[in-house]
């Protein structure tokens, strides 16, 4: 809908200038999108709100996407924290955001309990029915602005000593709160929220998780109730049904199963332990890469897992990312000196780059390193492989001309192009640049940041792969293009990423002689395909249900015997299939056929190969999927041949006769 501009002298409100535009389009909103002076404002406004001189406001309604949606879900959660005060008065509140693309739900809330009072989950349904009263009742959100020192005052009044410290913290000189009428909810919130209580249309009340105020476990305990709440009730039982399936499909519990990896307490939350077959899965995929990589002109380097914070602070990452880094350690020997935990691999490749003095002509030059690195994330967000302390990238920083620049682009995106289909995933791309007029937050001048997204740009387009634009998502060095795919039930993925950075290299000392003799500095690409192959395996396992097909698989086939009398061609048969680089085991034990074709199964190994006596007279195998399809009788090497060929396609069966 076009913006819609304030009307003079009358101080209207946002929903009074939608309802003289357009009635069907006021009925819809939920809340109002502001822009200032044509720029829009990060965040949206209340349907109360009169814009002022030079602002117009447009419409959030629930095709706004998640825009309205966050604030839709933030306005539920307000909705329980009122319905647990009316049922448990004495409830203490904490915090309630919303949620996206979360699998834990859209929202949730912090309570502390009364002493020796604690939620069950025998009451969700209690109060998910008291929020639904609520509902229909179709009370309103209010909004309330006072002095800081007033709304201490309330709320101390009120025994929320948590609001109270928020409020020292994060309050400036009025503060906002929100009540619902008819309710004792109150709380210290920026906004926006609903019009009213009807507007809420599908909620579902998900589980109960302990929490601690802050994520600090020296403060007070509380409980967290998650839930989620969608525009309509399809889509919330479509989300239902997507997450009982994912949960059959979570990659821990299938990582325990299948034996592929684990964490331990002693080492700490978030730092992977890869058994044999999962560091076997990830050996696979590197080794497609590299195969990959080499054939493109990628040269593979390797850094250390710390180095001197200098190194951060001189390329901004310390300044920027200062939340995501672990804290410094003091050198022995010298205590004016302090090192990190390296949370990206750039300016370790930018050493290696300026080891040496380059030409024009050595450019460009392409770094390729899995790289380990460490982020801090607090023990309650972390999340098997998806959300990991220590994770590797696949990643590569690639230094060139500007003149090079768009064909390097271009080079990735084909790289990008024939990853993803050879691990079966469409994708869509996205292009993130600075805000518009707001560049406090980034470096670099404008010149080389309209040279840098005119280069993403016009690789985008010689490619031809449609992209959205999205503003204020660069990072804090330059413009770039991130790639999330769809998995087979729906959830969306943010994987790899090309990032153009002109600052950097600059920043580091990097240079190369031009052919005019001059020293330049070199334009830098940031490209990561995967992104973390910690996350990309975990959304492999899902994706598959653990069942990966045979290229990726760390066991391709299983020989079975029936009897004891099979044992010695059975494994002449493991040997020979071995030596063709088939990974394949063995199963001899003196156990029934069915209880090992079951085992194996559940094993979701791809190949069972079957030798009774018929099988060992002949010198064939009985072969059948994990799936139960029996593929009839062959000869070892024929099966070899014939799974080679299909390892060779990345997955495309090609075992019919």
């Amino acid at each position: 809908m076009s913006e819609i501009q304030k009307l003079e002298p009358a101080a209207l409100t946002a929903f009074d200038l939608f309802k003289q535009q357009d009635r069907d389009v006021a009925k819809k909103a939920i809340a109002a999108r502001l822009l200032r002076n044509g720029v829009k404002q990060e965040d949206p406004v209340d349907l109360s709100y009169v814009p002022k001189a030079g602002e117009t406001v447009e419409p959030l309604t629930p095709e706004s996407g998640n825009e309205a949606l966050e604030v839709y879900r933030h306005s539920t959660a307000h909705l329980l924290a009122a319905a647990v005060l009316d049922l448990y008065p004495g409830t203490k509140l904490g915090i309630g955001p919303a949620l996206l693309d979360d699998p834990k739900g859209g929202f949730f809330y912090d309570f502390q309990r009364p002493e020796g009072e604690r939620f069950t989950p025998e009451d969700l349904p209690k109060i998910e029915k008291k929020m639904r009263d609520l509902i229909k009742r179709n009370l309103e959100y209010k909004r309330i602005e006072m002095p800081k020192a007033e709304a201490e005052k309330k709320f101390l009044e009120l025994g929320e000593p948590l609001k109270c410290e928020l409020i020292e913290e994060k309050a400036g000189a009025t503060v906002s709160c929100y009540t619902i009428e008819g309710t004792p909810f109150v709380d210290f919130c920026l906004g926006p929220h609903i019009p009213s209580t009807s507007k809420i249309k599908a909620i579902k009340l998900l589980s109960i998780a302990g929490a601690h105020w802050k994520g600090d476990e020296s403060r007070p305990q509380m409980q967290r109730i998650y839930g989620t709440s969608f525009f309509s009730q399809e889509d919330l039982d479509a989300w239902l049904k997507q997450k009982e399936e994912a949960e059959k499909r979570d990659h821990r519990k299938l990582g325990t199963e299948l034996d592929l990896f684990s964490f331990s307490d002693a080492i700490g939350p978030g730092l992977v332990l890869w058994h044999p077959n999962g560091a076997l899965i990830r050996k696979v995929i590197e080794q497609f890469l590299n195969d990959e990589l080499y054939r493109r002109g990628y040269s593979f380097v390797n850094t250390p897992h710390v180095t001197q914070s200098e190194l951060f602070r001189i390329s901004g990452h310390l300044e920027n990312y200062q939340e995501g880094l672990y804290p410094p350690m003091t050198d022995k020997e010298n205590e004016q000196i302090e090192y990190r935990m390296k949370p990206m691999n750039c300016p370790f490749h930018i050493q290696i780059y300026k080891s040496k003095q380059r030409s024009y002509r050595d450019l460009p030059q392409r770094y390729a390193e899995y790289g380990m690195v460490y982020r801090y994330e607090r023990s309650g967000v972390t999340h098997g492989l998806m959300r990991a302390r220590g994770f590797t990238q696949d990643d590569a920083h690639l230094f060139c001309t500007p003149e090079q620049l768009v064909g390097e682009v271009l080079g990735c995106l084909d790289l990008v192009d024939f990853v993803m289909k050879a691990f079966g995933f469409e994708y869509k791309a996205e292009l993130s640049v600075r805000h518009p007029t707001d560049h406090a937050k980034y470096i670099g001048s404008d010149e080389v940041w309209t040279l840098a997204e005119a280069a993403l740009t016009e690789g985008l387009n010689q490619y031809g792969l449609p992209y959205v634009r999205m503003e204020d998502e660069a990072a804090f060095y330059g413009p770039k293009i991130e790639f999330s795919l769809k998995d087979s039930i729906g959830r969306v993925w943010q994987c790899g990423t090309i990032q153009v950075d002109f600052s950097m290299p600059g920043r580091l000392g990097a240079s190369y002689i031009a052919a005019d003799g001059s020293k330049q500095v070199p334009v830098m690409l940031h490209r990561a395909i995967l992104g973390s192959l910690e996350r990309f395996i975990g959304i492999l396992i899902e994706e598959y249900a653990g069942a990966l097909p045979a290229w990726l698989a760390p066991v391709q086939a299983v020989v079975l015997t029936i009897t004891d009398k099979q044992a010695e061609y059975a494994q002449q048969v493991t040997q020979s299939l071995q030596k063709t680089g088939i990974r394949v085991d063995a199963d001899l034990r003196n156990e029934k056929i069915g209880f090992k074709i079951r085992e194996h199964t559940l094993q979701r190994t791809p190949y069972l190969l079957v030798i009774g006596e018929r099988e060992a007279l002949e010198g064939k195998l009985a072969v059948r999927t994990r799936t139960g399809e029996d593929l009839g009788s062959m000869t070892p090497s024929a099966f070899a041949d014939r799974v080679s060929a299909e390892v060779a396609s990345h997955g495309i069966p090609v075992l019919e006769e």
